[in-house]
C-alpha cells in the first residue's frame, strides 16, 4: 500500500494568525504566552486539517516562529556573541527574534544575522554564523515539545530536520577563513542525541531535509555524506533523506545508496530521475517521490501523476510513498477560503489543504483504483485539464505576434555608459554621494485603511485619489527637509511590488487569501499568470508627475522588472518562463516610456529576484541568464541616453552572476550590503563593474536606527572597493514595512553621512 504523507505545511495560519500574533508580540500588545497559545491552535489545526485530507504520516518541526533554520541554529546553540549568549544559559524567543530583528538600543545594538533566499524560492532564511572555534550544544527544545503535542492528540508523525551537510551548507564562516566541513563532526553528535530522544517519545520515521543534493556539489562535500550517515544510522530510527527544488543529477547514486531508510524525490522540477531512480534504489529502501506540485498553485494532473506511480508501484509494493515535491511552505493554505474567484479559474486552483487532497488520492489509487473517490478525483482532473487548454482567457493572439517581432535592436540602449552618464550627470545636477532611498515609504495604518475602504467601495476614486496625493505629498517634503538628492513619491498607493502592477496587466488574477510567508512576520499573496500578458494603459505616470510636480529635484518612476514580476508571481506552466518575461518585458517597456515622455528623469525598474531565478545547477545558467538579461534591457532600452536606468537587488550573492548583472547595463544599481558589512562588493570588485552603485549602508528589516557613524564606514569601505564618483548612498531596500519615527532618524544618519563623505573630498571637483 502506497503512504501519503507530507514534507511541511504553512504556518502562517489561513488568517495569517502567525503574523498577527508576532507583530502584537513585538509591539508588547500580546505576552509570550499568548503567542504560544496562537502556535500550539495553529499546529493542531494544521495537524488535523492534513489528517482529515488524508495525509498518514505527519510532519512536526516545519514550525517555526520566524525561520526554520534560526530554530536549528538555536536548537545547535549557534548564537552570535552580540546577541548575549551566556555559558550555560538556554535561549529564549527573546533571543531568537533578537537574531532575527536586531537589538535596537538607541543608535546602538546587534545587528541582525544576515538573510539571503532559501534556494531558489522567494522564502528567506537566517545564515546560520560559524566560528572555528563553533561548540554546538543541544539549546532549543521546540522539536520535543511539538512532538509531544502532536503525539498527545493522536497523531503519526515525522519530525523534520534540516540535515547536517545542508545546514552547514547554509552557514557562513565569520572571525577567519576556515573550511565549515570541518565542524561536522563536533556536529553530529547532537544529531544522535536528538534522534534518540525522539526514539524514546515514539518515534518511528525522521525526515532529514537534504536539499543541497540537488546541488553542483563540491568533491569534499560529496565525500562526507557517506561517512556522515554512516555515523547518524547508529540511532535507533528509519531516515528519511528528502531532496527537493531540483534533480540528483551527479547525486543520484550517492543519494540512493546513502545508509538511510528512505529517500524523496522531487519529480515536478526534474521529472527526468523517473525511472532511473528506480534501478539505483537499494531493495530494502523507500522511494518517496514528490508528484504534487509544492511551490506552484495549479492542480495536478492526476492522471499524468497517477501514470508514473502505477510504474513505480510495481516495482516497490510498499515501499512506495507519494508526497508533494517539497514543502507546501511555499502554497497559499486553502483555496476553499477563496469567495470571490469565478468558478472555472478556482476549480484550476489547489493550495496546501488541496494538495493533501491531491497526495492522498493518488496514494489511494494505487491500492484502490475503483475507489468511488478516486473516480471522481481522476474525473474531475481531466476536466480541469481540458478546461485550462481551451479557455480563451489563457492564449492572445496579438500579444504573441509581439513577442515573435521582437529584434536584438529593441534590447540596446542608443549609447555605451560612459556616453550616457555625462549627459545624466549634466541634466541630473547631482552631488558627489547622492542620497536616495528605493522606493517605498511606511505604509501607515491610514494608508492602508484608505486602500481598503476603496477597494470595498466604501470610498469614492475622487477621495481615494486626494487621500494618496496627501500621502505623496507628506512624503516629498519630508525628503526635502532631510536633504535627500533622488526622491520618490513614496509608493501609498502600493499594496504589493508586483500585486500593484500585476493587477493592471491583462492576463493576471489574484486571490485574496493566497498568502505565503516571505520571512518573519513578512507574507505575501502573489498573483497568478493565467495567460498572455499585456498592459493596456499606463499604470504609474499619474502618481510620478504629480510628486515630480511637487519638487524640482528628480522623482524617481519606480516599476518592478520582468524577472520580479515572474519569479515573485504563480506562473503558467503551459509556456516557458522565457515566454512569460518577454511579454512582461514588453508591457513595463511601454510604461518606461510613457513615464519618459511625462517628463520622469530617472526610472527605477527593480530587479530582485534576478538571482532568485537562477537554475540550482550551473549547467542551466546560461540560458536563463540570457532571457533575464534581455528581458531587463527590452524594457529598459528604449529611452534617450539622458534618462537613467536605476535597478534594485536585495538579499543576493551577485559573485557568480556579475558578469550578467553588468550586461543589464542599468546605469545605477542598488544592492544590499549592510547585513554583510559590505562583503557583497567583492564581487564588484573583482570584475570592475562599469556603472554607478548604490550599496545600502543600514538594514531596513530591523528595527535598529544605526548611527552615522557605522554608515561612514560602511561608505568607506565600499570606496575601497568602487570608485568614489560611481557611488550612491541609499538603505538596503524599501521602508514600507518600518515606521516614520524610525525611517526619519535612519535618513538623517545617512544624509549626514553623505555630507561628511563630500566634506572630506573624496570625489576630486564634486558638489558640496
Amino acid at each position: 500500500m502506497a503512504l501519503a504523507h507530507n514534507l511541511g505545511f504553512p504556518r502562517i495560519g489561513r488568517d495569517r494568525e502567525l503574523k498577527k500574533a508576532q507583530e502584537a508580540f513585538w509591539k508588547g500588545e500580546l505576552d509570550e504566552a499568548g503567542l504560544r497559545a496562537v502556535g500550539r491552535e495553529l499546529r493542531a489545526t494544521h495537524w488535523q486539517v492534513q489528517k482529515d485530507a488524508g495525509i498518514e504520516l505527519l510532519p512536526v518541526g516545519d514550525f517555526a516562529w520566524y525561520d526554520q533554520v534560526l530554530t536549528h541554529s538555536l536548537t545547535f546553540g549557534v548564537i552570535p556573541a552580540r546577541f548575549g549568549a551566556q555559558d550555560g544559559a538556554k535561549p529564549t524567543l527573546h533571543t531568537l527574534f533578537a537574531m532575527a530583528r536586531g537589538v535596537s538600543d538607541n543608535c546602538c545594538g546587534a545587528h541582525a544575522q544576515e538573510m539571503t533566499k532559501w534556494f531558489d524560492t522567494n522564502y528567506h532564511y537566517l545564515v546560520p554564523e560559524f566560528t572555528a572555534d563553533q561548540a554546538f550544544t543541544l539549546s532549543w527544545e521546540q522539536l520535543f515539545e511539538e512532538v509531544d503535542e502532536a503525539k498527545a492528540l493522536g497523531h503519526a508523525v515525522k519530525p523534520v530536520v534540516i540535515g547536517p551537510l545542508t545546514y552547514l551548507w547554509l552557514g557562513k564562516a565569520k572571525g577567519g577563513d576556515f573550511d565549515k566541513l570541518e565542524l561536522v563532526d563536533r556536529l553530529l553528535p547532537l544529531y544522535d542525541t536528538i534522534f534518540n530522544r525522539l526514539a524514546g517519545q515514539g518515534v518511528e520515521w525522521v525526515q532529514i531535509d537534504e536539499p543541497i543534493l540537488a546541488l553542483d556539489l563540491p568533491q569534499d562535500w560529496k565525500n562526507a555524506y557517506e561517512r556522515v550517515y554512516n555515523i547518524l544510522q547508529r540511532a535507533p530510527l528509519k531516515k528519511l533523506v528528502a531532496t527537493y527544488f531540483g534533480g540528483l543529477e551527479d547525486n543520484l547514486g550517492l543519494a540512493a545508496n546513502l545508509p538511510v531508510d528512505g529517500l524523496h524525490i522531487d519529480l515536478v522540477r526534474a521529472p527526468e530521475q523517473f525511472p532511473t531512480i528506480l534501478d539505483r534504489l537499494p531493495a530494502y529502501k523507500v522511494l518517496s517521490l514528490g508528484v504534487v506540485n509544492g511551490r506552484n498553485v495549479w492542480r495536478c494532473d492526476l492522471e499524468k501523476a497517477l501514470g508514473v506511480l502505477r510504474h513505480a508501484a510495481e516495482r516497490l509494493g510498499e515501499r512506495l510513498w507519494v508526497a508533494p515535491s517539497c514543502s507546501l511552505l511555499h502554497s497559499p493554505v486553502d483555496v476553499a477560503r477563496e469567495d470571490q474567484l469565478d468558478a472555472e479559474l478556482q476549480s484550476w486552483l489547489a493550495f496546501a489543504v488541496q494538495k493533501c487532497q491531491e497526495v492522498a488520492v493518488l496514494a489511494k489509487a494505487i491500492d484502490a483504483p475503483q475507489a468511488p473517490e478516486v473516480l471522481v478525483a481522476l474525473e474531475q482532473s481531466r476536466a480541469v485539464q481540458a478546461s485550462r487548454a481551451a479557455s480563451p482567457r489563457i492564449h492572445k493572439p496579438v500579444v504573441q505576434a509581439r513577442v515573435a517581432a521582437i529584434e536584438p535592436a529593441d534590447s540596446q540602449r542608443q549609447s555605451v555608459f560612459a556616453q550616457r552618464i555625462v549627459k545624466q550627470r549634466a541634466v541630473l545636477d547631482l552631488p558627489a554621494f547622492p542620497t536616495t532611498t528605493i522606493g517605498s515609504f511606511p505604509q501607515t495604518a491610514s494608508i492602508r485603511l484608505a486602500r481598503r475602504a476603496y477597494k470595498q467601495g466604501q470610498l469614492a476614486e475622487a477621495d481615494y485619489i486626494e487621500a494618496m496625493q496627501n500621502e505623496i505629498r507628506q512624503a516629498v517634503q519630508i525628503q526635502e527637509q532631510l536633504g535627500l538628492d533622488v526622491l520618490v513619491h513614496g509608493e501609498a498607493e502600493r499594496n504589493d511590488m508586483v500585486e500593484y502592477f500585476a493587477e493592471q496587466l491583462d492576463g493576471y488574477a489574484f486571490t485574496r487569501f493566497g498568502w505565503v510567508q516571505s520571512y518573519g512576520s513578512r507574507c505575501v499573496k502573489p498573483a497568478v499568470i493565467v495567460g498572455d500578458l499585456s498592459r493596456p494603459k499606463a499604470m504609474t505616470v499619474g502618481w510620478s508627475t504629480y510628486a515630480q510636480g511637487l519638487t524640482d529635484k528628480p522623482m524617481k518612476g519606480m516599476l518592478t522588472g520582468p524577472a520580479t514580476m515572474l519569479m515573485w508571481s504563480f506562473p503558467r506552466e503551459d509556456v516557458s518562463r522565457e515566454t512569460q518575461a518577454r511579454q512582461l518585458a514588453l508591457a513595463i517597456r511601454d510604461e518606461v516610456l510613457d513615464l519618459e515622455a511625462a517628463g520622469i528623469r530617472i526610472v527605477q525598474i527593480d530587479e530582485a529576484a534576478f538571482r532568485e531565478g537562477l537554475p540550482l545547477r550551473r549547467n542551466a545558467w546560461p540560458h536563463y541568464l540570457d532571457w533575464a538579461t534581455e528581458a531587463f534591457r527590452l524594457c529598459a532600452s528604449g529611452v534617450r541616453d539622458e534618462t537613467q536606468i536605476h535597478t534594485h537587488m536585495c538579499y543576493s550573492e551577485f559573485n557568480d552572476v556579475i558578469e550578467s548583472i553588468a550586461a543589464m547595463d542599468a546605469d545605477v544599481i542598488t544592492i544590499e550590503t549592510s547585513r554583510s558589512d559590505m562583503e557583497l562588493l567583492a564581487a564588484f570588485e573583482r570584475f570592475n563593474y562599469p556603472n554607478e552603485i548604490g550599496p545600502g549602508v543600514y538594514d531596513i528589516h530591523s528595527p535598529r536606527v544605526p548611527g552615522k557613524e557605522a554608515m561612514v564606514e560602511l561608505l568607506r569601505k565600499a570606496a575601497l572597493r568602487i570608485p568614489a564618483e560611481r557611488l550612491w548612498v541609499n538603505p538596503d531596500c524599501g521602508l514600507k514595512t518600518r515606521g516614520w519615527p524610525e525611517t526619519e532618524a535612519a535618513l538623517v544618519n545617512m544624509v549626514a553621512a553623505a555630507r561628511e563623505l563630500r566634506g572630506d573630498g573624496l570625489v576630486v571637483g564634486s558638489k558640496g
